[in-house]
């Protein structure tokens, strides 16, 4: 499932906790699920106040709560606003509760080792251990305490029961090359450290995941010895992270001249395939910004980090002053647009900052798509969109998703045989979203020319060009689904044989198209039954003279719709795949009416209801807004 497809169906909970407070604004449970929400999101003053208004309530009658989770959470809370000793006070209290003692003598032990009380970093870091003996983080914070107090034979002999648990504990690991060395055991400190390197395979995360684990113990020195190693091989070019880290953690040892040029390195690295996501990492890039608010790639990648919390309108200020500071970065441009449209309901703005992107790169054609969508969002004549295509046959030539908009493009201007020629020169591959879409436009091409024979009583020709529509060329990326849904298929060539005088391959044609699913469904997801294979049922047994059979059809087209018209629309949350690649959101209560009043229309069709029918195929246009290709102008062109 796509990313845009998954978000919108996924549960949201944040209504509901808003909901649930509005009814009991002191519900200790909402109070730390909703103040848990905001953590996350790096909201640590807002998280605070819903964390001390659930401590409140759970100590109302009881000054040891049954369940000490609040009283964790605002500790950690605290602890991200650097308020070390009450956020320490607010752990302390979490262990009451068993559920919490290993989580909050940890988070105490990372307090007191930051304050370089090691001896009470140890004795609490035991605590922790006596609950969760398989707590890594504290097993490697141990081993480092130990280190730290001298006791290095200690150490040593702790790394290695932790390895023999977890041979790539990357912490332990570490820790022991760090201690072999120290003991002068280089030979042996090497060989820990080439395996570490092996297991770690040279991936920047997993370095700054571990550096993570000693910043949040104060342990910068180690951190900064750990970076330094991979800045130094090939890989410190590719993520900008390793240096904006290095800077951070350098600030925070004194060295700020150090600290200024890693900055500047992060500032120059390549920003492709980076997505923060961490707290770690919004401390990290909060940090450069507060030292150097002219970094825009920092804020680039803060509004990243806060796009992707849903912290929409704060993603939007960093995006917008990346952009002040630097105007030729297109993915700030791409993503503003999409801020803008999905966010803020601005189609204007989102218009010139997509075209601004595509301006600063014209040879991506990633972007060049995302600019299609926006335009056929906005409602752009399909002449209009398939020439700045053509403009560009290149870049469409690049895409599948892009060039199968082109087809559409051809077909719903009726140029069907340029369409299929397209087809035949392009091979294309599967991709979630784009399921039946090619296959979709290579029938829908032969039908209408067969359409268009069958006109001129070219019959022969009609059946040929029906016989390719039930094929799908291996070029096509994409094999028939069982049980296909082909019904418009048969009635044309059911047609097509009676005009050729051939009364029992008709007759068995239309038999065929009579067939099928006949109750109505939405039109959410690429395999529900579409509506105008219900219609074609009808118009099949029409054609084999049963009025009974036909009208009941009809009927159900129209009452489905009449009853699901203003339906409020979601996202199922076990969806597989939706048939579009939500680049802009879409409006699925409009989506259901246009369907709805579509089916409402091919039910007055049958009936010989043209009046109505019309109003209705009308009505959903005026919706729809010009989305070309549809199922609706597929109808309303034959």
């Amino acid at each position: 499932m796509h990313l845009e497809q998954y978000r919108h169906a996924t549960f949201e909970p944040e209504a509901y906790y808003l909901e649930g407070l509005k009814r009991d604004p002191s519900d200790s449970r909402i109070n730390v699920a909703y103040g848990t929400l905001l953590l996350r999101r790096g909201l640590f003053n807002d998280a605070e106040g819903h964390f001390r208004t659930a401590v409140k309530s759970l100590t109302w009658r009881n000054p040891n709560p049954y369940d000490s989770e609040a009283l964790y959470q605002l500790g950690v809370a605290l602890k991200m606003q650097g308020r070390l000793e009450e956020a320490f006070a607010a752990l302390y209290k979490s262990t009451w509760s068993a559920a919490w003692q290993d989580a909050g003598y940890f988070s105490l032990a990372q307090i007191a080792c930051e304050k370089k009380a090691y001896a009470e970093a140890l004795e609490l870091v035991e605590r922790s251990l006596v609950r969760n003996s398989r707590n890594y983080k504290a097993r490697h914070l141990k081993a480092a305490l130990l280190r730290k107090l001298g006791q290095i034979q200690d150490a040593i002999t702790y790394t290695q029961e932790t390895l023999a648990l977890d041979i790539a504990d990357f912490g332990s690991a570490n820790e022991r090359y760090l201690l072999l060395s120290i003991q002068g055991e280089q030979t042996l400190a090497s060989e820990v450290k080439a395996e570490l390197m092996r297991l770690m395979r040279g991936d920047a995360h997993n370095y700054l995941n571990l550096a993570s684990d000693y910043a949040n113990c104060g342990l910068y020195e180690e951190a900064i010895e750990l970076l330094d190693g991979i800045v130094q091989g090939h890989n410190s070019k590719a993520y900008p992270m390793l240096h904006y880290t290095l800077g951070y953690l350098h600030e925070k040892t004194g060295q700020s001249e150090l600290s200024h040029l890693h900055r500047k390195a992060g500032n120059t690295a390549k920003p492709d395939y980076f997505f923060p996501n961490s707290l770690f990492d919004l401390q990290v890039l909060s940090s450069v910004i507060s030292v150097d608010a002219m970094d825009d790639k920092a804020h680039y990648y803060l509004g990243n980090w806060y796009y992707d919390k849903r912290r929409h309108d704060d993603a939007i200020t960093h995006w917008e002053a990346s952009r002040s500071i630097r105007n030729d970065f297109a993915t700030v441009h791409r993503n503003l647009s999409l801020a803008y449209f999905n966010k803020r309901g601005d189609a204007a703005s989102a218009l010139i900052a997509m075209e601004k992107a595509f301006a600063c790169r014209p040879d991506d054609a990633r972007v060049f798509y995302e600019l299609d969508q926006l335009y056929k969002k906005l409602g752009y004549t399909p002449e209009t969109r398939c020439s700045k295509l053509e403009e560009h046959q290149a870049l469409v030539n690049k895409r599948d998703d892009l060039y199968v908009e082109y087809i559409t493009l051809l077909n719903a201007q009726g140029y069907h045989e340029k369409a299929i020629q397209a087809l035949d020169a392009h091979n294309f591959h599967p991709w979630e979203g784009g399921e039946g879409k090619v296959t979709g436009q290579h029938v829908f091409a032969h039908i209408e020319l067969a359409k268009r024979a069958l006109a001129e009583k070219r019959f022969e020709e009609a059946v040929t060009l029906l016989n390719r529509a039930l094929l799908y060329p291996d070029n096509l990326g994409e094999g028939k689904l069982s049980g296909a849904q082909e019904n418009n298929v048969f009635y044309y060539l059911g047609l097509a044989h009676d005009g050729l005088k051939e009364a029992k391959q008709a007759q068995e044609c239309f038999i065929i198209a009579s067939q099928g699913l006949e109750e109505p469904a939405s039109a959410m997801y690429y395999n529900d039954q579409p509506p105008d294979m219900i219609f074609y049922q009808g118009m099949a047994w029409l054609a084999l003279g049963n009025d009974k059979e036909a009208k009941r059809r009809f009927n159900k087209l129209i009452d489905y719709a009449e009853k699901h018209l203003f339906d409020e629309v979601k996202f199922d949350y076990f969806a597989v795949s939706l048939p579009d690649f939500l680049v802009f959101e879409d409006d699925l209560n409009v989506r259901n009416e246009v369907h709805c009043r579509y089916m409402m229309g091919l039910g007055h069709l049958g009936l010989g209801h043209t009046e109505l029918a019309k109003e209705q195929f009308e009505q959903a246009l005026r919706l729809e807004a010009n989305h070309t290709g549809s199922r609706i102008h597929r109808v309303m062109c034959s």
